[in-house]
């Protein structure tokens, strides 16, 4: 079992920012400044395709997670993204999708299957991350945990819920369901399921089948007006308070 290493820490805006490695992958923790000890939920976030673990959405999200919700945020670095190297295998599969791209050709089954692989990768390292984590006293074997990814946070993120029982609340969304339908299945958690009405790249049809697939008692649809990247900044308030409801954060009105 690889153990949390703390390499860096700094403080802003009343969050406290430390970045670890928990054996190769790297990640980071965002807390509370007013006591980063204190015990707090924790939730995982799942960065989007092409990003990585401090990308401007992980980290205003975050922010907001922290400041308004209380919680404890961990973030890594998905396989081949951020500050780890790429492999042949996914030098390949960029270079396949970037001439789909540029040709006009529909992307979604390269998307889809680069995914599936990195899911296949990236939820192990999640669980050991989860293991690490849960060793701070300010996080507990026995906390609450929730998990947020949109898009590839999302086709990493279906796999990890579905298999990992200790997650009890997941905000997804914007994701083809082709690979995802079977774990979705397994998925009973709250689920709030994020989907852009007039997405250029997921067709409407396919974003509801993923939704439909949940087994999930509770579950709740936000479906907003807009292409695949307007997805709406006040989606991440919802997010905190749905965690919040589920995982026993307090939350605070935003500035």
């Amino acid at each position: 079992m690889h153990s949390l290493q703390f390499t860096a820490e700094s403080s802003s805006n009343g969050t406290v920012e430390r970045d670890f490695t928990v054996g190769d992958v790297p990640g980071v923790l965002w807390s509370p400044a007013s006591d980063s000890a204190e015990r707090a939920p924790l939730v995982l976030m799942g960065h989007g395709g092409g990003a990585h673990k401090k990308h401007p959405a992980m980290a205003g999200r975050a922010q907001r997670l922290v400041a308004d919700g209380g919680f404890h945020v961990a973030v890594i670095d998905a396989p081949g993204h951020g500050d780890r190297p790429r492999t042949a295998q996914d030098e390949r599969e960029i270079a396949e999708l970037r001439a789909a791209q540029a040709a006009g050709e529909p992307a979604g089954p390269i998307v889809v299957r680069y995914n599936a692989r990195l899911a296949e990768l990236a939820v192990p390292e999640w669980q050991a991350t989860l293991d690490a984590l849960q060793q701070l006293p300010e996080i507990g074997a026995d906390g609450p945990v929730g998990y947020f990814g949109i898009a590839l946070g999302t086709a990493i993120g279906v796999p990890l819920v579905a298999v990992e029982p200790r997650i009890t609340a997941a905000v997804l969304g914007l994701m083809w369901p082709d690979a995802l339908l079977e774990a979705a299945r397994r998925i009973t958690v709250p689920i709030e399921f994020d989907l852009q009405w007039d997405d250029e790249l997921i067709p409407r049809e396919a974003g509801l089948a993923l939704f439909d697939a949940f087994g999930s008692t509770e579950k709740t649809l936000h479906a907003n007006a807009g292409k695949h990247f307007d997805f709406p900044r006040f989606e991440a308030d919802s997010a905190v308070r749905f965690l919040a409801r589920h995982l026993g954060g307090s939350v605070t009105s935003p500035a």
